[in-house]
C-alpha cells in the first residue's frame, strides 16, 4: 500500500473533505503512474480524483465503530516512529555492505 494514504476512519476530529481529497489524488497518482497529467489526460485525471473523493467521504460518513476514535497526533507520532525504525534499518544495511564489500576488496 501507498505509504502516503492514511487511515482516516474513526478519528478525532473525523477525517476533512481536504484528506479524502488528498488520499484520492495520492491513489489516482499511484494507480495512473503520474504524478501531473498531461493536458490530454487532465479532465479524466481531476474526474476520478473527485469521484473517488466522494466515494471516500461517503464511506467515512456510512462506517461505524464500536471503538473510541483514535487520536490524531498520536497515530501520526506512532507513524513517524515506525518510519525511523525503516529508515534507521535501511541506513544499518546499508553501512554494513559497505563494511563487507570494504573487506573484501
Amino acid at each position: 500500500m501507498c505509504r502516503n494514504i492514511v487511515p482516516l476512519h474513526n478519528f478525532d476530529p473525523a477525517a476533512t473533505d481536504a484528506e479524502c481529497h488528498d488520499a484520492a489524488l495520492q491513489y489516482v497518482r499511484k494507480i495512473s503512474g503520474m504524478t501531473k497529467p498531461s493536458r490530454a489526460n487532465q479532465e479524466a485525471f481531476d474526474l476520478a480524483v473527485e469521484q473517488i473523493a466522494a466515494a471516500t467521504r461517503r464511506l467515512l460518513d456510512d462506517l461505524v465503530s464500536a471503538v473510541p476514535p483514535k487520536d490524531r497526533d498520536e497515530e501520526a507520532e506512532k507513524r513517524r516512529a515506525r518510519s525511523a525504525d525503516r529508515y534507521e534499518a535501511l541506513r544499518e544495511f546499508q553501512e554494513r555492505k559497505k563494511a563487507e564489500r570494504a573487506a573484501a576488496s
